[in-house]
């Protein structure tokens, strides 16, 4: 087993957030139609698309898996590499997913909520089909089911009587009365594939985020850390245990300004590769890759300089395989490890992933065949399989689904030494004799990139292509990419640099295409948002912004927010030990400055980005006569998971621009 917990975690968020187009769409009318209208197109393109959340090849590469969107859940299909009529597997639930094939290829472990409670449970199926064997009856979270070297036991992660899905994006539970930090652990259980018998091998004051078997079956490296599963993990170690229980022996700590993720035995299980780096949220990883002997010691960085991010990682003998963000695109490469030389095996603009967030594959035991969800803004997701590199396409499920919004084009532009990459998607039905209308759209993170990558249903910002717009997505620094020195860039350094980045990224867009610089607008999510409030505090540039679960105090919000943690690599110490530096990089600190009309969009029950922020920022342009409107989504978190909800941010957003950039 391979595949990091992040991934599952963020295949359980994907999960909430699948929409048949036949929810997102209004019930059909008895009378005459209205005319149809760009946004109707866009809003098809985005909603209806079949989503994939997982790709799985087996060991002996002659068959893969998949999961796929389904109306409200999700399904899992197996086909042979070279195609053919793909099966079912199922428990007859309405949710399957997180599929791990034995090391026969024979059997796929996997989640259902086929019993009547619904609450998913570990089944075992043969992968040629047949009833599914149900190994598990028990309450709580299931993630990341991963067999054991001789098949004979199933590893999970099992949050026991969990009332929420893992992960600080989804919405957080309302306390009242005596107020207590909420810990649930998630524990590294071991499941008897024969009898279904269940233990639970690590601490029980231990949360544990990622594993992987040793190739002897003995003993498990994780990631974990204890206390509070969504906030710790910015301070999670590397650990391992014996398969048979027993105490958890650190083998790496990280410095205060890294975190940790997919840790992964050599195949002589004498050493462990990981991947480090200052990362902002628990889905996103990126960084350089480390190497540290199995029993402890030092660890070393085995990639500095990288002029790209690694995402997620695998050995194939003593080469390492590995996927890296670059440059606003995705890639496969090896590593060799005595050598240290590098080998690119593939590099696209589109994003390629085997499940949740990160550029990575699924590899079988060959080491070279594999599978992969392709997708890019000019093709949907869709499965392939095959050489790494030289897939063939499995499914066919977008194929009549085309875009709806215009060419996208990577710019480049340099900035205090920088090289720097953005996205510009050109409007729906481009015209070059006309200026167009632009909004700038800042990802979130900033541990992040932005890939030419199918939108989903919260695309509110690629919408606005299809309304006349051009779209302009930078990666500032602070992003993933450019290496790990780019990504340290914005430390203690929010809202300067990295806006300097977006500023002369509008420029370059302004000599590339004909925008009109009198019509600009600004929007994003998360630290989208924070740049947003910024940007609106720092330049009156932006006719008109749009603020989506922003930040706009970081000293109160360090208080408000479930993830402090996060907050000290980038800021260098606690708000309590060093206030100024917090304040310095603050909206609320300027805000005397803005005039910029901004429309500002949250959850109620966002615990990364929580409501008050918003509403502090709107109450101050209230206060000091700004256009402005605050809308809070009901029980929504930072992301949101109604479909309504979904349409209506990009409804909303758009005629918000619409109002201000069109006339």
């Amino acid at each position: 087993m391979n595949k990091a917990g992040r991934t599952i975690i963020a295949i359980a968020i994907m999960c909430l957030l699948i929409v048949p187009l036949a929810l997102a769409q209004p019930a059909a009318q008895a009378q005459a139609k209205p005319a149809k209208s760009p946004m109707d197109d866009v809003i098809h393109a985005l909603f209806g698309a079949k989503t994939f959340e997982q790709a799985a090849i087996a060991p002996d590469g002659k068959q893969l898996a998949w999961v796929e969107s389904t109306k409200g859940g999700s399904a899992i299909y197996v086909s042979a590499i070279d195609g053919g009529t793909p099966r079912r597997i199922t428990a007859t639930g309405k949710s399957e997913g997180s599929v791990a094939w034995s090391p026969d290829s024979k059997q796929i472990a996997f989640f259902s909520d086929a019993v009547k409670t619904g609450q998913p449970q570990l089944y075992v199926a043969s992968a040629t089909g047949g009833a599914s064997r149900k190994l598990t009856s028990v309450k709580g979270f299931l993630a990341t089911p991963g067999w054991s070297p001789d098949g004979k036991t199933i590893a999970i992660l099992f949050t026991e009587n969990a009332e929420r899905a893992a992960g600080p994006l989804v919405a957080e539970k309302v306390q009242t009365g005596v107020i207590k930090e909420a810990v649930t652990e998630q524990r590294l259980t071991l499941v008897d594939v024969a009898s279904g018998k269940t233990n639970q091998i690590s601490p029980a004051d231990m949360y544990v985020y990622e594993y992987d078997w040793s190739p002897d079956g003995k003993s498990f490296v994780t990631t974990a850390a204890h206390g509070n599963g969504d906030n710790n993990w910015y301070i999670a170690q590397i650990y391992t245990i014996p398969a048979a229980g027993g105490d958890m022996k650190s083998i790496y700590k990280p410095s205060v300004d890294s975190q940790i993720a997919v840790p992964a035995w050599s195949p002589d299980g004498k050493s462990v590769a990981f991947i480090a780096g200052i990362m902002s949220d628990e889905p996103s990883v990126g960084g350089d890759i480390f190497i540290i002997p199995a029993e402890g010691g030092e660890a070393k960085n085995i990639t500095p300089g990288m002029k790209a991010s690694a995402s997620w990682l695998t050995w194939t003998g003593d080469k390492i395989l590995f996927g890296e963000d670059v440059d606003g695109e995705s890639g496969i490469a090896t590593l060799d490890v005595a050598s240290g030389k590098f080998e690119t095996l593939t590099h696209e603009p589109g994003q390629l992933i085997a499940g949740g967030w990160g550029t990575g594959i699924s590899l079988a035991s060959d080491g070279k065949t594999s599978a992969v969800i392709r997708q890019s803004l000019a093709h949907p997701p869709e499965v392939w399989a095959g050489a790494i590199g030289q897939w063939k396409q499995i499914t066919t499920h977008n194929a009549k689904l085309k875009p709806a919004w215009g060419e996208a084009k990577s710019i480049h532009w340099q900035n205090d030494g920088f090289n720097l990459q953005g996205w510009l998607l050109y409007p729906v039905n481009f015209d070059a004799s006309k200026k167009y209308p632009m909004v700038v759209q800042v990802h979130g993170g900033p541990g992040s990139m932005v890939h030419s990558s199918w939108p989903n249903s919260r695309g509110f910002g690629i919408a606005l292509s299809s309304a006349g717009y051009f779209v302009f997505q930078p990666n500032p620094r602070g992003s993933f990419g450019q290496g790990e020195a780019f990504t340290r860039a914005n430390v203690k350094d929010f809202g300067y640099g990295d806006f300097r980045d977006i500023m002369t990224g509008v420029d370059q867009a302004l000599k590339e295409a004909p925008i009109d610089e009198h019509r600009m607008g600004i929007t994003g999510w998360s630290y989208g948002g924070y740049m947003t409030m910024w940007a609106v505090t720092q330049t009156n540039r932006f006719a008109t912004a749009v603020a989506g679960a922003g930040l706009a105090n970081f000293q109160s919000y360090y208080g408000e927010n479930q993830i402090d943690q996060w907050m000290v690599p980038f800021f260098g110490a606690s708000v309590y030990e060093d206030p100024q530096v917090y304040a310095k990089s603050s909206p609320i600190t300027f805000i005397k400055n803005v005039k910029t009309p901004t429309l500002v969009i949250v959850g109620d029950s966002d615990g990364e980005c929580p409501t008050p922020q918003s509403y502090e920022f709107w109450h101050a342009l209230k206060t000091l006569g700004v256009e402005t409107e605050l809308v809070v989504y009901e029980h929504e978190g930072h992301m949101f998971a109604d479909p309504a909800h979904q349409r209506d941010v990009i409804e909303r957003v758009a005629a918000w621009f619409n109002q201000h950039l069109m006339k």
